[in-house]
């Protein structure tokens, strides 16, 4: 296998080890390459559990949940087939993480006015999903290398993208909550010099509701008539 499909392989698990995540594998041109490049690496049963190498049309809607529609309509090569692989093989095996290679590899596109070398990826997770594509020059063997190079940049530059936006998604909860603190202290200081301005200027405080200089009980005046 190419070095550097290897590395990439490697960095993927990597990734995969560092939050002990699990990841399967919907392959049709490809035969099953992608994941016996990252079943090469050793420990791979604490990551890996399972694949589908799904080449037809029936294979695809019987195994993968696949819509039937879709695949009449539009061919297997397109984005949202490449979605709904990886989503399936991913409610299917439970995993965390699934992606999906449809293409077409060569040396003939049979039944297809799509170019040879065209290639589709699906990557989906529980919370977010996503294809791309791109267009291969090259053999059969070298489209088939080629596909599983671009699965594993893809699969990746989605991992990282999606940690970036958890980490910020975290960091702006953690800025919602301090402004909701702030915010809660100011109403409480407020209230609180509300009822000390009250009570500062209530009669029964200040007395000044009585002539200066007198207190309760020395009302001297009052005159109280003999039996």
């Amino acid at each position: 296998m190419d070095e550097e499909v290897q590395a990439l392989a490697a960095r993927l698990v990597r990734r995969l080890k560092e939050v002990k995540a699990e990841i399967t594998i919907a392959e049709s041109c490809t035969g099953g390459l992608l994941a016996s490049t990252l079943t090469d690496i050793s420990g791979a049963s604490d990551w890996f559990s399972q694949s589908w190498v799904c080449y037809s049309y029936d294979s695809k809607i019987n195994e993968l949940d696949v819509q039937r529609e879709l695949l009449e309509s539009k061919g297997a090569v397109n984005a949202t087939v490449a979605i709904q692989m990886a989503e399936g093989a991913r409610v299917k095996s439970g995993a965390d993480i699934a992606i999906s290679i449809t293409g077409i590899a060569g040396p003939v596109a049979l039944n297809s006015n799509k170019p040879v070398g065209l290639v589709y990826v699906g990557i989906a997770s529980e919370h977010w999903a996503n294809a791309e594509s791109v267009q291969m020059g090259g053999s059969r063997s070298e489209n088939k290398i080629s596909f599983v190079h671009f699965a594993l940049k893809t699969a990746i530059d989605c991992w990282d993208k999606a940690k970036v936006r958890q980490i910020d998604a975290i960091a702006e909860k953690e800025k919602e909550a301090a402004n909701a603190a702030v915010a809660m202290a100011k109403s409480e200081a407020a209230k609180a010099r509300r009822a000390a301005e009250a009570s500062a200027g209530a009669p029964w405080q200040d007395e000044s509701w009585q002539d200066l200089g007198a207190s309760v009980g020395d009302d001297t005046d009052v005159k109280w008539e003999e039996e």
